[in-house]
């Protein structure tokens, strides 16, 4: 047996074209909608879940009714698949401008990061995930992306790094007394 055949196939970085259609087919496979999780794809096309809590649930969509209720004319969605170089990201919240909507209402997953991306941090995230996703979408075009912990209050980052408040004209009140606990 020669050498080269011993060692364990890397896997490769998938192109865009590819993380799409592996995207659509496991969009498209029943038993990966069963899944009571959110998925992801990495930049090599595994599977990545992170299974929910109570607790990030509510964050999630305390998030959501504000950002809605705030700026109204935007589309504000959860748990919405965009293509980045890291992969298939599935931000828990999203806020869309009503011009980016207007451009890319028709696709299944966003090929450009909506104007704001917000990740709720989960146990089970690590500090270089969430800068790789942040990263990311900020690659990808989001003009802030929002990273919220324990207490429901964001870190906000823009292309000039952390910044003290949003650009967009969010202004987040001070979450429920029901964020204390445990994500």
């Amino acid at each position: 047996m020669n050498a080269t055949a011993a060692r364990p196939k890397i896997a490769q970085r998938l192109s865009r074209a590819e993380l799409r259609q592996r995207w659509r087919q496991l969009a498209d496979n029943p038993v990966v909608a069963a899944i009571p999780c959110k998925v992801e794809l990495n930049e090599k096309g595994a599977i990545e879940v992170s299974p929910p809590t109570v607790r990030h649930g509510v964050i999630q969509a305390f998030l959501a009714r504000e950002l809605a209720r705030q700026r109204p004319e935007g589309t504000t969605i959860t748990e919405c698949p965009i293509e980045t170089d890291i992969g298939m990201r599935v931000p828990d919240v999203v806020w869309v401008s009503p011009e980016l909507m207007e451009r890319h209402r028709n696709e299944n997953e966003f090929r450009v990061a909506p104007d704001l991306c917000v990740e709720v941090l989960s146990p089970t995230n690590t500090h270089i995930e969430m800068a790789e996703k942040t990263a990311a979408y900020l690659a990808a075009g989001a003009k802030e992306v929002w990273v919220v912990g324990e207490d429901g209050v964001p870190e906000i980052y823009s292309s000039a790094g952390r910044v003290s408040a949003s650009t967009l004209g969010f202004e987040l009140p001070r979450p429920p007394d029901a964020f204390s606990g445990p994500v």
